[in-house]
């Protein structure tokens, strides 16, 4: 879910993976890796990444490993809205 709201975001924000990269200060790598949903990213990087989308990691109680607002992530293909 991660990977497909910063990917959604980057998009909307007409931006491409290397652009991004470079205004966040890390490798077109990571972003790649980040987008593709890679289990194990370097928190400080990805912290600049979504700095730049204008997205914030947020922590709260709960009982799921992760969770995305509402609205933030595009349903997948093939999947009702």
């Amino acid at each position: 879910m991660l990977a497909r709201a910063v990917r959604a975001r980057r998009k909307a924000l007409k931006l491409t993976q290397i652009q991004l990269s470079q205004l966040a200060g890390c490798g077109p790598d990571f972003v790649y890796d980040v987008e593709s949903g890679k289990t194990t990213l370097r928190l400080d990087k990805l912290l600049d990444v979504l700095c730049v989308l204008g997205l914030e990691l947020v922590l709260s109680q709960g009982k799921g490993a992760l969770r995305v607002a509402s609205g933030i992530v595009p349903p997948a293909p093939g999947k009702a809205p």
